[in-house]
């Protein structure tokens, strides 16, 4: 195009003497016309390659930002997929706590019936009218308590007879239980003892709970196996050691019979632990 204009200039000086000043005129201005021409058309090109360069920019970015979408896209449906397994996993675990505690509940409840049937066997066995013998469950045991008058004469370690007679009920029920353990107690009051036999008052209550484990072996039968011997001495006493009516209540003599508690203790320890991890 600029060729043109200058062949055209070129062209009117030449001819310039041999055309009249009007033509001369119009052909100056065409060419004016045709230079304001392209120089419209050489604004138009660089606004569209300026244009041109932006778009080119612009669909850059937006395929940088489509990738970038189609891989956090990517990255979100791993993170979805991990944080499906993790609820997963958390629902799994609640699910074994549920089954653990159930299980602990149930030997709870087990061990709790246990007791409660060897309670009521006792009861029926022994019978509760008697003031000086109490069956009751502490801690989770069957604890007989026998006043010492019932058993032993005053600062004696002999059993009597008459004692014989409801160890002998005692002794039906643990030999009906061949699983259960029976620990014998014995305890004093805080009065001094001693003699050429007995040293204190330890020593008294040991020879009473070995004296009366020896009665339930060897003349009722008890496997000896079930059976464990403890001296109290006095002090775990029921009421203070004031006065004689007192002293009289602390001094007695508490067979423990526990249905091999160690069983459900181990099995509630193990599924305790269990839970913790």
């Amino acid at each position: 195009m600029k060729k043109a204009a200058v062949s055209i200039l070129v062209l009117s000086l030449s001819l310039t003497s041999c055309v009249s000043k009007k033509k001369f005129t119009e052909l100056e201005a065409k060419q004016k016309e045709t230079q304001d021409l392209l120089n419209t058309a050489t604004v138009k090109l660089n606004t569209c390659l300026t244009e041109r360069e932006a778009l080119a920019n612009q669909i850059d970015y937006l395929k940088k930002t489509n990738t970038d979408l189609i891989n956090s896209s990517k990255e979100l449906t791993v993170l979805t997929t991990k944080g499906a397994q993790n609820l997963e996993k958390s629902l799994e675990s609640l699910k074994e706590k549920d089954l653990k505690i159930s299980r602990l509940q149930d030997a709870l409840t087990k061990k709790d019936s246990v007791t409660l049937a060897l309670v009521t066997s006792l009861k029926r066995e022994v019978g509760i009218d008697d003031p000086d013998i109490n069956i009751n469950v502490e801690k989770g045991v069957v604890m007989i308590s026998i006043a010492d008058n019932l058993l032993f004469k005053s600062g004696s370690y002999n059993v009597t007879d008459k004692a014989k007679g409801v160890l002998a009920k005692v002794a039906k029920v643990i030999n009906s239980k061949p699983d259960f353990e029976c620990m014998v107690e014995g305890h004093t009051d805080n009065v001094p003892i001693k003699n050429a036999v007995l040293l204190d008052n330890w020593d008294l209550s040991v020879k009473r709970a070995t004296s009366i484990v020896r009665v339930l072996h060897t003349e009722l039968g008890v496997n000896p196996k079930q059976l464990i011997p403890a001296g109290r001495s006095y002090y775990i006493p029921l009421v203070d050691n004031d006065t004689p009516a007192n002293r009289a209540k602390n001094r007695r003599t508490r067979i423990i019979i526990m249905p091999k508690i160690d069983q459900f203790y181990d099995m509630i320890e193990k599924e305790m632990k269990n839970l913790e991890k």
